[in-house]
């Protein structure tokens, strides 16, 4: 009868396979994922086989135990017929020799035969699950030693902690991988934590939101206005706000109102704002947030902003620098680099460079084409000329720094920099030693060895990020930070470089002229026309460097696959064409835009490139792809953009994994097919994941479709991607209605407030608004046109084009 009703059991789960453990072919301890071969016992499915290959997420299984495995079999192209585990659970022994044989087993080191026998007529058949559920039972046990008992207990734990969680997991609901990350999190207290406060997953394990949390409070009866769902409640909150809307701080009355809404969806019950006050008081009280003036933050933001200003408080205190070069020995070599370089500095320019050796902190700022690569160049060489250090890293002996640190926050950002320097420049990341689990080698008590230190793209640079990069420099280091402040602000919460600026707190100079090429650059016009909230009268007419195709958001994908077909055919590599997109859904969204691209730019319609399938993306080798996760082991981080070089099957390599392999500009990452969700195809992009890199072709669509994307920032940005070409395509009106939106997103940060307060007196500041005359060089921002390119425009890229 029992096993009549095991059977209806498993049919209720659907497709199953029952059998004893023979090898294990494959297991990843990290993300346990799994090939083993078992011996079938039983099945409900159509498969007469003794022996079965077995793949899915599980723990560690050990030889010749049972397992019954839910899923289904599926046919792998190379390796034949293989079934997919959805959920497993593993059999115990049923009768009562079966239970001793087990106890006496080499599993369990000090349990004999006879000893086993005692457990056993103790506690009965289903000693083992007693003894899991309740382990004072083992105390009953006759002459059953206390430190025996333990070990009897632990090592039950240790085989089937993992197993007995992930079981009850996926009873919940949670898939295989999910429930290996709740475990992780919480070991052997995971089951305990699951049922008494779910919603600390909400906190702990990331992939784990509210709702989800919330399905399982409510099955073990955490409803209404329990504490505990009020508290994860005002949780969810903060980190939705930092996470996807990038504010530090949230103010109270708005987390009250937003966590009310949250509580009450789709439920009966009321729940009152004093209720949810108390748990925001008893929060504070735990250190889980941190309130100040009626404003909420979650502590690591509210500690990054202190520690932000600290520092700059810190190194703005340096004197040194004010008066250690008269100004006629710094006009003099001024004038001498300008005869060098074949030069001359704009009085904006001037000043900035001034103001960087003569301070220990500058900022500097503006658009596109206005010189601030010749600033920093300019800084760089007069800092060696007036301190008399070389530029050549191989002139510094091995124990002797290098004075010269420049940084970015991607590794494309990094690489113009050294191509404009000469210098050798490195990503935040890299520079501090990032150690992959959230912390830095560098900080305060090992700081960075240098004497100036120029950070280049600072507006992707978030709160967390900064305070990092402040507290690992030494009071005695000069300071410029980069950046062009019309641009997006960074993915991650906070606004640094607005909030510096806009403080006063830092001497400043703003660079406004536009330096270019006697005959102009249509795109940088463009880019400052947008940036004042304006779109130019040409707009529509054809530039000999950017063009606009009207078409709606159901012809963008015509549109741009004739485009980029076009510029294909014109010898142009996937590498040099960005298309750019601020959504990942919908008929003009980054999605199916990568699938269109990669079909034109590589293609394999006689399926004899390698790819991989995985999921409904196929890579191949050739393919343009983005890393989505820091790699710091392999200085790949993300944002990154590469190229697949090579795949190999699981058959051909020692491994038996399949492995892609990417070159990041020379740099080689290998991913198995467990660490494809690292990477996406970057034929099409966001925005936000473009910023710190430039293409010679971006291709930017601009519907009405896109409508709660559409901002300034966002098609400023976008458009000042692209070096050589820009093409917009989609609806003029779309175009007006983002440009027209500045400050409906305005994130909330204390920075700014906080630099005021911390600083007394005025400081000196660069001419924030000063008009000079537009001055013209054309070294500074020569715009080069590829070779054997000079005279195509956009249009030539268009000529198939016949949408409307």
């Amino acid at each position: 009868m029992e096993e009549q009703n095991s059977l209806d059991l498993f049919a209720e789960q659907g497709k199953y396979v029952k059998g004893r453990h023979l090898v294990t072919i494959f297991h990843n301890e990290e993300n346990l994922y799994t090939v083993l071969r078992i011996r079938v016992d039983e099945t409900n499915d159509n498969y007469e086989d003794k022996e079965a290959v077995v793949t899915g997420y599980l723990p560690k299984m050990h030889e010749n135990d049972t397992y019954t495995f839910f899923g289904e079999f599926k046919d792998h192209p190379r390796f034949g017929l293989q079934f997919q585990v959805s959920s497993f659970r593993k059999e115990m022994p049923q009768t009562k020799q079966g239970v001793i044989t087990y106890l006496s087993s080499e599993l369990f080191k000090g349990i004999g035969q006879k000893t086993a026998e005692n457990i056993v007529e103790s506690l009965g058949e289903n000693a083992i699950a007693k003894i899991l559920n309740e382990p004072s039972l083992l105390d009953s046990v006759p002459k059953l030693p206390p430190d025996k008992a333990k070990a009897l207990y632990d090592t039950l734990m240790q085989n089937q902690g993992l197993e007995q969680a992930m079981i009850s997991l996926n009873q919940y609901g949670f898939g295989p991988q999910l429930s290996m990350k709740i475990y992780q999190t919480y070991k052997d207290n995971t089951l305990e934590i699951i049922q008494s406060n779910p919603y600390k997953l909400v906190e702990d394990v990331e992939g784990i939101g509210f709702g989800r949390a919330d399905d399982l409070g409510s099955q073990i009866g955490l409803v209404g206005g329990h504490p505990d769902r009020i508290k994860a409640g005002c949780l969810y909150v903060l980190e939705l706000g930092s996470s996807q809307e990038g504010h530090v701080y949230l103010e109270a009355e708005y987390v009250l109102n937003r966590v009310k809404d949250l509580l009450e969806e789709n439920k009966q019950e009321q729940i009152e704002f004093s209720a949810i006050a108390n748990q925001i008081v008893l929060l504070e009280e735990e250190k889980k947030i941190i309130v100040e003036d009626k404003k909420i933050f979650l502590p690591s933001l509210y500690y990054s902003e202190k520690g932000v200003v600290r520092h700059i408080k810190r190194i703005m205190e340096q004197k040194e620098y004010e008066d250690q070069f008269p100004e006629s020995e710094f006009l003099l070599a001024l004038g001498n680099l300008e005869d060098r370089l074949g030069v001359q500095y704009a009085p904006s320019q001037r000043e900035a460079i001034q103001t960087a050796l003569m301070s220990p902190m500058l900022m500097l700022t503006g658009g596109p084409g206005t010189g601030k690569t010749t600033v920093i160049k300019g800084i760089v060489e007069l800092y060696g000329e007036l301190h008399g250090c070389s530029l050549d890293p191989k002139e510094y002996k091995k124990e002797e720094p290098f004075p010269f640190i420049l940084a970015a926050p991607t590794g494309r950002a990094a690489k113009r920099m050294a191509e404009s320097t000469g210098l050798p420049a490195v990503t935040i990341h890299r520079l501090l030693g990032w150690n992959g689990s959230g912390g830095f080698d560098k900080d305060e008590e090992n700081p960075l060895d240098g004497k100036i230190i120029i950070v280049d793209e600072t507006s992707m640079v978030d709160i967390w990020l900064a305070f990092q990069l402040f507290k690992a420099l030494p009071s005695n280091i000069q300071v410029i930070l980069v950046g062009d402040e019309d641009q997006l602000p960074s993915v991650g919460p906070g606004q640094v470089l607005k909030d510096l600026l806009a403080s006063a707190c830092i001497p400043t100079v703003r660079l406004s002229d536009i330096y270019r090429q006697s005959e102009g650059s249509s795109i940088i016009e463009l880019a400052h026309e947008i940036k004042t909230g304006r779109l130019p009268a040409n707009l529509m007419q054809q530039q000999k460097d950017r063009s606009f195709i009207k078409c709606s958001s159901g012809q963008i994908a015509q549109a741009i696959e004739k485009v980029v077909l076009n510029a294909k055919n014109k010898g142009y590599a996937p590498m040099d064409i960005q298309v750019l997109a601020p959504m990942y859904r919908g008929p003009a969204g980054i999605d199916r835009l990568n699938v269109i691209l990669q079909e034109i730019l590589n293609p394999n319609p006689d399926g004899t490139r390698k790819e991989l399938k995985f999921g409904d993306v196929k890579y191949r080798i050739g393919d343009k792809v983005l890393q989505l996760v820091n790699q710091p082991e392999n200085n790949v981080y993300n944002g990154d953009m590469g190229e697949i070089v090579s795949i190999f099957y699981a058959k051909e390599n020692t491994e038996k994994q399949d492995m892609v392999i990417v070159s990041f500009d020379g740099i080689e990452a290998t991913y198995t097919r467990q660490d494809l969700n690292q990477i996406t195809h970057a034929y099409c992009c966001s925005v936000h994941k473009s910023q710190g890199s430039e293409f010679p072709i971006v291709i930017m669509p601009i519907v009405k479709s896109y409508y709660r994307m559409l901002r300034r920032n966002l098609i400023y940005t976008g458009i000042t991607r692209s070096k050589q070409f820009l093409i917009l395509l989609g609806e003029v009106d779309a175009m007006e209605i983002g440009v027209g939106r500045n400050d409906e997103l305005n994130r909330q940060t204390s920075l700014q407030e906080k630099l005021k307060e911390i600083f007394s007196a005025d400081i000196t500041t660069g001419e924030e608004d000063a008009e000079v005359s537009l001055f013209y060089s054309e070294r500074i921002t020569e715009i080069d046109p590829l070779i054997g390119m000079e005279n195509i425009s956009p249009y030539d890229f268009m000529e198939q084009t016949d949408t409307k």
